[in-house]
């Protein structure tokens, strides 16, 4: 290959030879200084590109989104850890735990639809509106209400190919380049929050953080809370947003937390975000007391993968009817219409109730049971060792700090990936903080969502690597 150089046509697809030569090339092959169409007059000259330089040229857009990332590289492990090592414990992933009570009802709804030609049809070949199902709207609403007595309807209530898709549109709606030319940031209050948000803005300095306050609580436990002494001096914030329970620590914000957060979002007139991927109502993933938050000046975020259903990618927004709208539009730019099969599986459950106790009676103690047993499989583990484990009060991860750690998180992600385990090094949960925190670099998360088993191997390995990275 000469140049580097790609051919493309937005006339027809052909077939092009080299000029002056007898070879064909197809469609978007590489070749050199000229080509001739073999199937007409058509000729096209190029010069051709330097050695080296035969890298595709991307945008500003293309250069941030096609670049490495915290999320892209837990993504990359996750697809590529097990053809590396088909014996690899993931304890990185968000993936939830196979819970057979859960499973079987989807299993249950499935086949239901499959047995029903309208139902079947609806599923594979009929588009969703841009906002979602309307039937399917109307049941969360309903739910919700019946809950809660928040007073929704249909208009309230979107659905997104799930949450990450929401959030890329969500925050790129409310900050980045404002149009009087200012800038505007997406505010945690309380970092460590979700690694994903991180690469999402289309502008740089999208997110800005408030330090945690950090409490300890004895028997190596401790627990972050919002410093609102310095939150509320943080200027230029075009939204709040946390996520309840926490991902990637298990926080849960208390409700006087949430009610401060709501009155300072309120005195500037923006939204309060929340996401609750792993909260209340569904899937229910909390182990403390939490009422659950909305009001017309908060988003929340919902969505069906921690109910065993990651693959169907399908999230769901509660909002004022004006916001909705808005991210309606925008999200029919980006992504046309909503997946069917999320919608398809859970609407019945929505209807019944039983998505309430599917949550409160399996899955809710099947990870409170694991966060459990793995916070003293820990502790018999790790002994003496300066190791501090965030209290545990929800999602499906434990957040572990070495103080002091000899090493960064992200050589001891490396050392233990060596050792077939994959854990999530901390600091690139630390959104929004730019400054050289060594706390930052002490931390790993830890999924327990797998089978005991697998979990209780995996800790011992993270154990061992750690005492090594201390004694030396």
């Amino acid at each position: 290959m000469d140049s580097g150089i790609f051919v493309t046509s937005a006339l027809r697809m052909s077939r092009y030879s080299i000029a002056g030569g007898a070879a064909e090339y197809p469609l978007g092959a590489n070749c050199t200084n000229a080509v001739q169409c073999a199937e007409s007059s058509h000729r096209l000259n190029f010069t051709p590109a330097p050695a080296g330089m035969n890298h595709v040229k991307l945008s500003a857009f293309g250069t941030k989104f096609a670049g490495e990332s915290g999320i892209v590289g837990l993504m990359d492990d996750l697809s590529s850890a097990l053809d590396d090592n088909p014996d690899m414990i993931f304890m990185g992933g968000g993936n939830p735990g196979r819970v057979p009570a859960v499973e079987d009802a989807f299993r249950q709804r499935l086949e239901d639809i499959l047995a029903d030609p309208a139902q079947r049809h609806n599923l594979f070949g009929v588009y969703q509106s841009p906002q979602g199902d309307r039937a399917f709207r109307q049941q969360v609403a309903g739910f919700l209400n019946r809950q809660f007595d928040w007073g929704l309807s249909a208009d309230n209530v979107t659905i997104s190919n799930g949450s990450q898709s929401a959030f890329f549109v969500l925050y790129n709606m409310f900050a980045g380049v404002m149009p009087d030319g200012s800038q505007r940031s997406i505010h945690l209050p309380l970092a460590p929050e979700y690694i994903g948000y991180g690469d999402i803005g289309l502008s740089d300095h999208f997110f800005t953080a408030t330090r945690p306050g950090i409490e300890l609580l004895g028997d190596h436990l401790f627990k972050y809370h919002v410093d609102f002494s310095h939150l509320e001096s943080a200027e230029n914030i075009g939204a709040l947003c946390v996520s309840r329970p926490t991902n990637p620590t298990g926080n849960v914000l208390t409700d006087e937390e949430m009610t401060h957060l709501d009155t300072i979002a309120r005195a500037r007139d923006i939204p309060l975000i929340v996401d609750g991927a792993y909260g209340l109502p569904f899937p229910g993933i909390v182990f403390t007391e939490a009422t659950p938050h909305w009001n017309d000046n908060t988003i929340l975020s919902l969505s069906l993968s921690k109910l065993g259903l990651p693959g169907a990618r399908t999230g769901i927004l509660v909002a004022r009817e004006d916001i909705i709208r808005a991210f309606t539009n925008a999200n029919t730019i980006v992504s046309l219409a909503c997946g069917n099969l999320g919608p398809a599986l859970a609407s019945a459950l929505f209807d019944s109730g039983e998505i309430l106790s599917l949550s409160r009676n399996h899955i809710e103690p099947y990870y409170r049971e694991r966060s459990q047993q793995t916070v003293t499989w820990f502790r018999e583990q790790l002994g003496d060792l300066p190791y501090h484990i965030h209290k545990p009060e929800g999602a499906i991860f434990l957040w572990l700090w070495f103080e002091d750690l000899p090493i960064t998180s992200q050589q001891l992600y490396q050392r233990l990936k060596q050792r077939g385990v994959l854990v999530v090094p901390g600091q690139n949960f630390f959104v929004g903080l730019d400054d050289d925190w060594p706390h930052k670099h002490q931390c790993i998360r830890v999924s327990y969502a797998s089978d005991a088993d697998t979990v209780r191997r995996g800790v011992g390995i993270i154990a061992d690597e750690v005492r090594r990275a201390y004694t030396g």
